[in-house]
C-alpha cells in the first residue's frame, strides 16, 4: 500500500538570526519579533487540522521567549535543535566552538521539555567538515540539512574529500539519518526581503507560484513513489504574514486531499528505519 508521508518544519528564529548577522537595528529586530505573531496563528492552524509538526528552535528562542517555546511543546510538536544564536556551523571557527554551541542549544531544549533533542537543523543549511562527527558524538539521530534526495532519507556520511585536482574521495556512512530538504521548499527565499550593502534577496513572491511549486512537488512523490517523505520549511517571521497563512492552509488541504499522511520528522525517521530492517 502507498504511503507518502509530509512533514511540516518551522525554524523558529525569532531574533536569533538578525543578532548573529550584527542585523540589530530597531527595525530589524522588529521583524524577526514578528515570529512571535506568526507562531500563534500556526500553533492556531495546527491545532485547528489536528496536525503534528517539527520546531527547530534556536537555544536564543528558547532563553528569550519561553512561553510562546513551551506551548510549541506542550501542544505536542516536536523540538529540534537550531543553533543556540543561529549560528551556521560553517562560519563557526572551529570544532571545539562548534561542540560549544551545540552543547548550550542543546542544554535549552533540555531545560523546555526535559531531554536532548532527536534532530538536527544547522541554521541556514550549511554544515561544517566537523559536523557529522559531532552530531553523533551528541547522540542525534537525524539531521536536516542536506539535500541529496528529496523524497527519501539517507545516511549521512563522514570524510568526504575533494582532492587538489577536483577528483573525490568518498567518505563512509554513518548511523546518522538524513531527512533531506530543499531550498525550492523553503518559504524564506521566496517572500523573504533582505537588502545588504553587497547584495540584494528580492523575496516578496506572490504565494500562487510558491504553493503551485510545493503542491507539485508533492504530486510528483505521489505519482513516482510507492513510500516517501516531503518536507516542508517554513519560519514564523516569514509565513506568518496573513496572505502566507492562507497558502499554508491551502498547502495543508491540497495534499491532504491527495492522500498526503501528517508526521512529526521523528516519526518519519522511524517509519523510514522500520522500512530499511
Amino acid at each position: 500500500m502507498a504511503r507518502h508521508l509530509v512533514c511540516l518544519t518551522f525554524d523558529f528564529d525569532v531574533l536569533s538570526a538578525w543578532i548573529f548577522r550584527d542585523q540589530t537595528t530597531p527595525t530589524s529586530l522588529s521583524r524577526g519579533e514578528f515570529g512571535l505573531i506568526g507562531a500563534e496563528r500556526i500553533l492556531g492552524l495546527l491545532e485547528k487540522h489536528h496536525l503534528k509538526s517539527t520546531w527547530f528552535i534556536p537555544g536564543h528562542t528558547i532563553d528569550t521567549f519561553p512561553e510562546i517555546c513551551k506551548r510549541v511543546h506542550d501542544q505536542g510538536h516536536e523540538i529540534g535543535h537550531h543553533g543556540y544564536l543561529h549560528e551556521p556551523p560553517a562560519s563557526l571557527g572551529s570544532r571545539d566552538e562548534e561542540a560549544a554551541v551545540l552543547e548550550r542549544g542543546n542544554e535549552a531544549i533540555r531545560r523546555l521539555t526535559g531531554h536532548y533533542a532527536t534532530g538536527y537543523r544547522s541554521p541556514s543549511w550549511d554544515l561544517s567538515p566537523f559536523s557529522v562527527e559531532l552530531l553523533l558524538h551528541y547522540n542525534f539521530q537525524y539531521d536536516s540539512s542536506m539535500m541529496a534526495k528529496d523524497y527519501e532519507p539517507y545516511y549521512a556520511r563522514q570524510g568526504d574529500r575533494i582532492l587538489p585536482d577536483g577528483r573525490v574521495e568518498w567518505g563512509q556512512a554513518t548511523r546518522l539519518i538524513e531527512m533531506p530538504i530543499s531550498w525550492s521548499l523553503d518559504d524564506f527565499p521566496h517572500f523573504e526581503y533582505r537588502r545588504t550593502e553587497h547584495w540584494l534577496q528580492e523575496g516578496l513572491q506572490p504565494t500562487s507560484g510558491v504553493l503551485e511549486n510545493f503542491v507539485d512537488d508533492y504530486h510528483y512523490m505521489h505519482q513516482t513513489t510507492d513510500w516517501g517523505v516531503l518536507t516542508y520549511t517554513f519560519h514564523p517571521q516569514v509565513i506568518g504574514r496573513g496572505h502566507r497563512m492562507l497558502m499554508l492552509e491551502r498547502l495543508i488541504q491540497t495534499v491532504r486531499d491527495h492522500g498526503a499522511t501528517f508526521v512529526r520528522m521523528d516519526e518519519a525517521m522511524d517509519e523510514w528505519k522500520g522500512r530499511e530492517r
